[in-house]
C-alpha cells in the first residue's frame, strides 16, 4: 500500500500553509494526498461570535472550510490524487489515528481558526509525542519560494548510529526528492569528569581528542545514507554547544529542518524533548519531527 502524504486542516491560516506544504511534497514523492479535518463540536464560549454555535451550523463551516481549502489545491496541482475526511471526534486522537497510516503528517504550528484549532497547547504537542509518523510542522508564512536551490535540509544527529537513524533517513530521502543539501549537525560539549571511564578515554585517546571522537562518529552514522543517496550532496557540521543552540545557529540556510524525538509521559502529559520543542518555537523554516523506531 502506498502512505499518503496527510495534512491535517482546521481553517486557519497556519494549516492553509500546511496543506499547500504537503502538496507540493506529494507531487515530489508521487503520492497521494489525504486531508483530514478532525473537529468537535464547540460550545459558545470556545468559538467567535462569527460561528453559529449550533453542531448542525458548526459542521455545515467545517465542510465548507475543507471544500475551499481541498479546491486551492488541486486548481494547481490538477493532477495530483486527493482524498479528503471530515472526522468529528477527540481531535488529538483523530490526527494521532490518522498519522499511523501516513507517510507523514503536515499540520500548521499554531492552528487557530475560527473554530477552535488543533494546535493549541496539549492537543499539538499529543499529537507529535504520540505519532508513530514524522510529524511536520509548518508556519503561516511558509512559501514555496524558501525550497529553492541552495537552502539545505538540516538534520541533528546524536549518540550512537541508530539513535538518529529514522531522522537521518527522512532527511536524505527528502533532499533526494527536493535535489538539495543535506547538513548533518553533531552538537558536543565537555562531559563532566566523572562521566569519563576507562572505556570511553581509551576510545578519546586513539580518536586524537573530544572533537575528533564526535567527528569519526559523525561521519559512521552518515555513512550508510551515503552510500544509499549517492547523489544527495553532504555537509557534516560538528560543533561545540548545545543542540538546540548548534542546530538554530544555522536554520537561517534550512528549508526543512528534521529533528528526532523519544516521547516521554509525565504527570502532566506528554512530553517531546527540549530539542524539538527548541525547534518548534524558534525555527522560522517547517520543522519535522521523527520518532526513533
Amino acid at each position: 500500500m502506498t502512505r499518503p502524504i496527510t495534512a491535517g486542516v482546521d481553517g486557519s491560516e497556519e494549516s492553509l500553509a500546511a496543506l499547500a506544504w504537503a502538496a507540493r511534497e506529494a507531487v515530489r514523492r508521487d503520492r497521494p494526498l489525504r486531508v483530514v479535518h478532525a473537529w468537535r463540536v464547540q460550545t459558545p464560549e470556545l468559538i467567535e461570535s462569527a460561528v453559529a454555535t449550533d453542531a448542525d451550523s458548526q459542521a455545515q463551516w467545517v465542510h465548507g472550510a475543507m471544500t475551499e481549502a481541498v479546491g486551492t489545491v488541486t486548481e494547481r496541482h490538477p493532477d495530483l490524487e486527493v482524498t479528503t475526511d471530515v472526522i468529528e471526534g477527540p481531535v488529538a486522537d483523530t490526527l494521532v489515528t490518522a498519522a499511523a497510516d501516513a507517510e507523514m503528517l503536515v499540520l500548521g504550528t499554531r492552528g487557530h481558526g475560527r473554530v477552535v484549532g488543533f494546535l493549541v497547547g496539549s492537543v499539538g504537542q499529543q499529537v507529535i509525542a504520540e505519532a508513530t509518523r514524522p510529524v511536520v510542522l509548518v508556519r503561516a508564512g511558509d512559501r514555496s519560494s524558501s525550497e529553492a536551490a541552495g537552502r539545505e535540509i538540516v538534520v541533528g544527529q546524536q549518540g550512537d548510529p541508530e539513535d538518529s537513524a529514522d531522522a537521518l533517513r527522512f532527511a536524505f530521502e527528502t533532499a533526494a526528492a527536493r535535489g538539495a543539501t543535506v547538513r548533518v549537525v553533531r552538537a558536543w560539549s565537555l562531559p563532566p569528569v566523572f562521566a569519563y571511564s576507562p572505556g570511553s578515554l581509551k576510545l578519546l585517546d586513539e580518536a586524537g581528542g573530544l572533537e575528533p571522537y564526535e567527528r569519526k562518529s559523525l561521519a559512521a552514522a552518515v555513512r550508510p545514507l551515503r552510500e544509499r543517496f549517492p547523489d544527495v550532496p553532504v555537509e557534516e557540521h560538528v560543533e561545540m554547544g548545545s543542540a538546540s543552540q548548534v542546530l538554530l545557529s544555522v536554520a537561517g540556510t534550512a528549508q526543512l529542518m528534521v529533528v528526532g524525538r523519544r516521547a516521554h509521559r509525565t504527570a502532566v502529559g506528554a512530553r517531546i524533548g527540549s530539542v524539538a520543542h527548541g525547534m518548534l518555537h524558534h525555527a522560522d523554516c517547517p520543522v519535522a519531527v521523527v520518532p526513533h523506531g
